[in-house]
């Protein structure tokens, strides 16, 4: 027999004598379903004024509530997984993407030892005779500049071959692609989009979908995606 178990007959001293085992309260799940709100219903019912019985609507409009907070929570349920599956989808398609070259909506892009070249396109509103490009470094000094012919008008591509003004190959950086010419006789700044190269491909939320990693450049999402290049 265990000491906490003998009775002295000092009812004192007997309160003071420590449980054997502790009690641990089992998990109280305070969610109500719906056979619980059937139970409510039944107990109700059970106790009503026969003199004043609930009316038919009153019950119909309860079951009702309850039916529709129940299918609201379904569907939210429903919509989750919905969205991980449609989030992974779009990553698995993304993932054919890796190891090629995306058109960006940005004038910056990436040269590297992997990428010693960088490709780009620019926008005219019309024919242009000529087309004045700029490349320019990180902190905005001159690297180069050349002359396209924008004669075609529309998307024009341009290359860099990653030369300085000397011929001289610049170091592994961001470098952004300045576009001018002259329209209605004033010179304008036209719009430039760059290639990237896609490293890898990261999931993304619901919100942004897959994400494209691509190189030196950080991420993009793929619906930012202009066009698609295997070079």
């Amino acid at each position: 027999m265990s000491a906490s178990s003998i009775v002295t007959g000092n009812p004192f001293l007997d309160a003071l004598r420590l449980p054997t085992e502790s009690v641990i309260p089992e998990e109280n799940n305070q969610e109500l379903t719906q056979e619980d709100f059937l139970t409510l219903l039944t107990q109700e019912l059970s106790m009503q004024d026969p003199f004043k019985p609930v009316e038919n609507d009153q019950m119909v409009q309860q079951l009702t509530s309850f039916s529709t907070a129940d299918g609201i929570s379904n569907l939210n349920d429903e919509i989750v997984n919905l969205n991980a599956i449609m989030t992974s989808s779009q990553a698995l398609e993304a993932s054919s993407l890796v190891g090629q070259k995306v058109l960006i909506p940005s004038d910056t892009g990436y040269i590297s030892a992997e990428d010693p070249t960088l490709n780009s396109v620019v926008s005219t509103p019309e024919a242009i005779s000529e087309i004045t490009v700029r490349v320019e470094d990180e902190k905005g000094a001159l690297v180069t500049s050349y002359i396209v012919d924008g004669s075609a008008g529309g998307n024009i591509d341009l290359s860099w071959d990653g030369l300085d003004a000397n011929g001289e190959a610049v170091t592994a950086g961001s470098y952004s692609i300045k576009a001018s010419g002259r329209i209605d006789g004033e010179s304008q700044e036209l719009p430039v989009s760059t290639y990237a190269h896609v490293t890898s491909v990261s999931l993304g939320t619901s919100d942004t979908g897959a994400i494209l990693n691509l190189r030196g450049l950080g991420g993009i999402q793929m619906g930012d995606v202009l066009a698609v290049s295997e070079s």
